[in-house]
């Protein structure tokens, strides 16, 4: 299984900031047996992040794409609508579970706007940018994720 990586987060792409949610993906991701082929950070711009989903799903074709970071509210959170701009089909069921799960621990896991969707065979999922959020969700993650690269590929239900 082969993952991507995106932090979106204007401090860290301007140097200002250290980046451990995407760090944190990556390490976690391969413990659990995936190829992280890419990982990369961009600022809070919509195109950036449209471009770099875009990449990771039709050229390097991985079957997994986590973003991390601009799921809130502010302004300059836009990896959501980013990501529904590209994908093909919405995952929704997957992005409402997250929150869900997050809720058990904070009421402040229903601010998430995270999305999840596919671009051809490339699964692409919203994770907040927090590293405690992150750690959270790859835990619900995780168990998850092997079934559904089966599912895209043609594996059975």
């Amino acid at each position: 299984m082969r993952a991507a990586v995106l932090t979106v987060s204007d401090g860290c792409a301007r140097g200002e900031r250290r980046d451990e949610s995407g760090p944190h993906l990556r390490e976690r991701l391969e413990s659990a047996g995936f190829e992280v082929v890419a990982s990369e950070v961009v600022p809070d711009d919509p195109a950036a992040i449209r471009r770099a989903l875009e990449r990771f799903a039709d050229d390097l074709r991985v079957d997994v794409a986590l973003t991390t970071g601009g799921t809130g509210f502010s302004t300059r959170d836009t990896t959501p609508e980013a990501t529904l701009a590209v994908v093909e089909r919405r995952a929704g069921g997957l992005a409402e579970a997250l929150r869900a799960d997050g809720m058990k621990r904070t009421p402040h896991a229903c601010l998430s706007r995270g999305e999840a969707g596919l671009r051809g065979t490339t699964l692409i999922v919203n994770l907040p940018g927090s590293l405690k959020a992150v750690r959270e969700g790859m835990d619900f993650l995780l168990p998850i994720l092997p079934h559904a690269v089966k599912m895209i590929g043609g594996g059975g239900h």
